[in-house]
C-alpha cells in the first residue's frame, strides 16, 4: 500500500502491468450489483442462469452454447435499477412494463463488443414467443431470448414456495407454464422442461446454499477471454448507470465523481494509466448503495441509528463486489475508502493513515465535493463557496488530504463545474431512448 503523508504528496508506485480481468469474474460482478436492487432475494439471477443452463443442455446445445446461455442468466436484468421494477417483475407473471428494463439492458450492452451478443436476447427476453418467431432476428437468437423467458419464470413461480415445499409444488409450476406453450414459450423449450422438472436434484439445486456454490464453482472455469482497460471502463460506465438510477437524488453522481476524481488525479501528477483506474474506481465507489433501501437514499429527515448503520455497510459491499475479480484489488480499495478518514473518523474500515493511497484520498474528496453540489432529499446542493468551507473544515480536522484540498482550491472553478456537469457529462456515454433516458 502506498505510504502517504497528508501535507506532501509522494510518488505512488507506477503499474508495470496493463490492467486486464477475467469476463466471467466481470460478468459476475455485474450479477452481485444488480442483485442488491430487490433488497431481498439475491440470487434470482444466479438461479435463473443455473436453469436457463440446464433447459440448454436438455436441447442438445454445444458447451460453448451452454455457457452462453448460463452468463446471459446472469445479466438479463441488467437494466433494472429501481425496487419497484424488481418487485412487479417477480410479483406478476406478464408485467406489462417488463419491456422498459429489456430495452434499458440492450443499450447498455450493444456497443460493448466482448458483451454485445448478449444484446438482443436480453431485448427479447420478455417478448412472448408468437410474436418472437416472427421478429427479424436469428433463430438462435430467438431461442436464446427464449429460454432466458422461460426460465425466468420458471424462478418467479418457483419463489412462491420454500424449500421445503417445492419438490411437491414442482408439478404445479410445470402446469402453469404448460399453459403458455406456444403463446408465450416455445414448445420445443417447453418440452425440454418438461423433462427437466421431474428430477428432484433440479429444484433443490435452486435453494440458496446451493446456487451460491455452483455460481462460485462456475466463476473458477478456466476461459481465455479478458476485458482490458478500455472494456473495464466501458463495463463500470454500465454499473455506475445501474447505481446512478436507483434514485433521482443521486443521478449522474458516479459518473461525476469519476470525471473529477480523473481531473484531480492529472493535476497531482499521476500517470495516465493510474488516472484512468482512478475513474473507474469512481464510477464504482458507489456500487454497494444498491443495495440500501430507496427509503433511506430519499428520506428527508436525519436518519435513525439503524438507517445509518444500513447506509455504512455500502462501502463495505462495494469492496465484497469488486474484491472478487482478480486484478482490481487496488480500484476496489481506492473505491471503498471513500468514506475513510485520514484521523480514523470515517467507515468501515478505519485503516492507518499511512494506508490511505493517495488515489483513494482523491476518490474520497471528489466524492464529498461531488455530493455536497447535488441536491439531497435533507438539503439543497450547495454553492462553491459552501463546498470550499466544508472541505477546508475536514481538512482542517485531519479528516481529508490538505495537499489535494490546496489543490482543489487552486482549480476550484474548474472542479465545480465537472461536479456540477457543466462542461456536460463526456462519461455519460448512453443514449437511451427519451422515455427511459
Amino acid at each position: 500500500m502506498l505510504m502517504y503523508a497528508r501535507n506532501k504528496v509522494s510518488k505512488p508506485i507506477e503499474t508495470t502491468e496493463t490492467l486486464s480481468v477475467d469476463f466471467r469474474q466481470m460478468l459476475l460482478a455485474i450479477e452481485n450489483a444488480g442483485s442488491f436492487v430487490g433488497n431481498g432475494d439475491i440470487n434470482h439471477c444466479k438461479r435463473v442462469a443455473f436453469i436457463a443452463s440446464q433447459l440448454a443442455k436438455q436441447l442438445n446445445f454445444s458447451e460453448e452454447k451452454i455457457q452462453f446461455v448460463y452468463e446471459l442468466g446472469l445479466i438479463h436484468d441488467c437494466g433494472v435499477s429501481t425496487e419497484h421494477m424488481y418487485a412487479n417483475l417477480v410479483s406478476q407473471f406478464d408485467w406489462d412494463g417488463a419491456q422498459q428494463h429489456c430495452i434499458v439492458g440492450y443499450h447498455l450492452l450493444k456497443d460493448l463488443a466482448p458483451f454485445s451478443a448478449f444484446a438482443l436476447p436480453i431485448l427479447y427476453h420478455h417478448t412472448h414467443w408468437q410474436k418472437l418467431e416472427r421478429l427479424d432476428i436469428s433463430a438462435e437468437e430467438a431461442r436464446f431470448a427464449n429460454i432466458i423467458f422461460l426460465a425466468d419464470r420458471i424462478d418467479v413461480l418457483a419463489m412462491e414456495h420454500d424449500e421445503k415445499h417445492i419438490l411437491v409444488a414442482k408439478e404445479q409450476i410445470f402446469q402453469t407454464i404448460a399453459q403458455y406453450q406456444g403463446t408465450f414459450f416455445d414448445p420445443l423449450i417447453v418440452a425440454a422442461f418438461r423433462s427437466i422438472h421431474k428430477h428432484e436434484a433440479f429444484w433443490i439445486s435452486l435453494s440458496d446454499r446451493h446456487i451460491v456454490r455452483y455460481t462460485f464453482k462456475m466463476g473458477l472455469l478456466e476461459n481465455n477471454r479478458t476485458l482490458n482497460l478500455h472494456d473495464i471502463k466501458h463495463v463500470s460506465l454500465i454499473l455506475a448507470y445501474i447505481v446512478d438510477q436507483k434514485s433521482p437524488y443521486t443521478a449522474m453522481h458516479s459518473i461525476r465523481v469519476a470525471s473529477l476524481a480523473k481531473f484531480l488525479a492529472a493535476t497531482v501528477g499521476l500517470s495516465d494509466e493510474v488516472c484512468e483506474k482512478i475513474e473507474i474506481a469512481g464510477l464504482l465507489h458507489d456500487l454497494g448503495k444498491l443495495r440500501v433501501p430507496t427509503s433511506i437514499l430519499e428520506k428527508k429527515g436525519a436518519l435513525t441509528d439503524i438507517e445509518r448503520s444500513i447506509m455504512r455497510q455500502h462501502s463495505y459491499d462495494t469492496f465484497e463486489i469488486l474484491g472478487h475479480v482478480k486484478g482490481l484489488d487496488e480500484i476496489a480499495s481506492w473505491a471503498a475508502f471513500h468514506h475513510e478518514g485520514l484521523n480514523g473518523d470515517g467507515y468501515p474500515f478505519h485503516p492507518p493513515e499511512e494506508e490511505i493511497s493517495v488515489e483513494a484520498r482523491i476518490v474520497a474528496i471528489a466524492d464529498i465535493f461531488q455530493a455536497l453540489v447535488q441536491n439531497r432529499p435533507y438539503r439543497e446542493g450547495l454553492s462553491l463557496a459552501g463546498v470550499l468551507a466544508r472541505l477546508n473544515d475536514d481538512a482542517n480536522n485531519g479528516k481529508i488530504d490538505t495537499h489535494i484540498v490546496n489543490l482543489v482550491l487552486q482549480h476550484q472553478q474548474e472542479c465545480y463545474q465537472i461536479a456540477t456537469g457543466a462542461f456536460g457529462d463526456e462519461l455519460s456515454i448512453f443514449r437511451l431512448p427519451e422515455q427511459l433516458a
